[in-house]
């Protein structure tokens, strides 16, 4: 039997789906509350969250929680795995394109004065100090961090992580969505891939077992500022909104939180770079969808179709 658990954090539309007895376990309730404490961790738009509090600080070594220290290290291999396309340091950049406030409340048409802190990239991340033994982390004067999806996909993988025990779990965080195994009867769970060009409906659907899997598109998250199109994914070389032929890339990977890099860093490279970079990484497999219509599926993805 599947219990499902739908609420909204981090921004967006929460699902756990826990296969198990007649009954819940009662863990299940818990869930809501591990996602508040992490977004008053991790979130730019809560002033008074540790990130925040560190973004503020600048010069001088700030001791971190456990999870700021553990989503700042997947962060760092993010930017690893994904040659610098995807990196913590864009939050000055996301700030100038006009992504200031919580995208619920985000003006949809904005009217913005030149800045005279025009940025053409974004500050590399190899600026910040960090310490291990210490657990902190220096920032210096004019560097700010965004976890954005890192700690999206985080918190799925973690939630995932405490519930396995109990079954077959998974967890969708707004479209990060880790998966713990495959159902009790050997099945696979069954992920649909939304069309990006057609409402609530989906053009494929995936078979998965123990994985990760993540969207990242320019379809949902996007406004105009001073009359120019402009969306949530930075490509950190310009500092701007990427210049892209991908409208979504759709990844799985071995977590969630690789597969999340990993489509970023696809929408920003555009479709034909995109592939061949999936293609390059055997623990890779997905699906592009272009601006024209057009669909790349990489090799690996027909394992899962």
């Amino acid at each position: 039997m599947l219990h499902r658990l739908p609420f909204r954090a981090m921004g967006g539309e929460m699902l756990v789906v826990m296969e198990g007895e007649n009954s819940a376990p009662s863990i299940i309730d818990e869930i809501p509350v591990w996602f508040e404490g992490w977004e008053q961790t991790l979130s730019r738009f809560r002033p008074n969250s540790e990130l925040s509090l560190l973004n503020q600080t600048f010069d001088q070594p700030v001791e971190v929680s456990d999870t700021l220290w553990d989503v700042f290290q997947y962060s760092l291999s993010a930017e690893i795995i994904t040659n610098g396309l995807v990196t913590p340091t864009v939050l000055d950049a996301m700030l100038e394109a006009g992504y200031d406030q919580s995208f619920d409340n985000l003006p949809r048409y904005q009217n913005k004065n030149e800045s005279s802190n025009f940025l053409t990239a974004t500050h590399p991340l190899s600026l910040v100090v960090w310490d291990e033994k210490s657990q902190t982390i220096c920032l210096p004067h004019g560097v700010h961090l965004d976890f954005g999806g890192v700690a999206k996909g985080w918190a799925a993988h973690q939630t995932v992580e405490r519930l396995k025990e109990f079954g077959s779990v998974l967890m969708n965080a707004a479209g990060d969505i880790a998966i713990s195994d495959s159902l009790a009867n050997g099945q696979p769970w069954q992920i649909g891939v939304k069309n990006p060009f057609v409402k609530e409906t989906d053009f494929e659907t995936l078979n998965l077992n123990r994985c990760g899997v993540a969207t990242s598109g320019k379809d949902r998250r996007h406004w105009k500022q001073n009359g120019l199109a402009r969306h949530h994914i930075i490509d950190p070389y310009t500092a701007q909104p990427a210049q892209t032929n991908v409208v979504t890339a759709t990844i799985v990977a071995p977590t969630v939180m690789e597969a999340e890099a990993a489509a970023k860093a696809v929408l920003i490279l555009g479709g034909e770079e995109g592939l061949k970079w999936i293609e390059a990484d055997p623990v890779l497999a997905g699906i592009i969808v272009l601006e024209n219509g057009h669909t790349f599926y990489s090799q690996r993805i027909f394992e899962y179709l």
